[in-house]
């Protein structure tokens, strides 16, 4: 079986691992609002908010995962329920945004430990993953696939394991880096610096929220 150009029948567990995590990277390196957040909580929070998103991220993933393995994959993948997540997405990503654009005036650079603990990357990592209707068409569709290869294997479970830890490493390392890289050249991020990444962020997220809303009433449009 082939999937994301790659031939995936026959493969070793590290094999699945390996097609797993370059076939996951390729969608974390998209420009998308888990990217922005893990940004915006860098600013504030340094090098540990790529990880906590992630984090965030991965745990919703095995929730997910789960449900698709007791067959709820054909009921994510319905116009209704597609089109619905669509217009939650569009309004939690408007609300994020709107939430960012009000603190500007205000925002000042400070990692302290207080600062630190005003917002969570974690919880941001698990909301924007449920507000994005195509990371639950990509799991009911190609991870769907995916997870059934490596049932197949020959390794059962320990195939799907080695799928699963694949593709949560390729959120890890890509997140890890970003935040690292951020976290690095803190010292040059001044106020008005500041000011203008979370800004800059903020517009991202509405860009998003507009296209989320747009897939939504393509969606629901055939429903009713």
């Amino acid at each position: 079986m082939s999937l994301g150009g790659l031939e995936l029948a026959g493969l070793s567990l590290g094999g699945l691992f390996f097609s797993s995590f370059v076939i996951g990277l390729s969608g974390a390196v998209m420009p998308g609002p888990i990217l922005t957040v893990t940004i915006k909580h860098t600013t504030r929070q340094g090098i540990k908010a790529g990880p906590l998103v992630a984090l965030g991220h991965c745990s919703l993933e095995v929730v997910l995962l789960l449900a698709l393995a007791a067959g709820l994959g054909p009921f994510l993948t319905r116009p209704l329920v597609s089109g619905v997540i669509g217009v939650l997405g569009a309004g939690i990503l408007f609300w994020m945004a709107r939430g960012m654009l009000h603190s500007l005036p205000g925002l000042r650079v400070d990692l302290s430990d207080e600062a630190k603990g005003q917002a969570s990357p974690f919880r941001d990592g698990i909301i924007l993953s449920l507000a994005n209707p195509y990371w639950t068409i990509w799991w009911a569709t190609v991870g769907l696939s995916f997870m059934a290869v490596a049932m197949e294997s020959g390794y059962g479970w320990l195939g799907l394991a080695a799928f699963f830890l694949g593709h949560i490493s390729s959120d890890f390392a890509w997140f890890s880096l970003i935040s690292t890289v951020v976290s690095k050249t803190k010292n040059f991020i001044t106020d008005k610096v500041l000011r203008w990444v979370v800004g800059v962020c903020a517009v991202f997220l509405i860009v998003f929220s507009l296209y989320f809303a747009w897939f939504a009433c393509e969606k629901l449009r055939g429903c009713f």
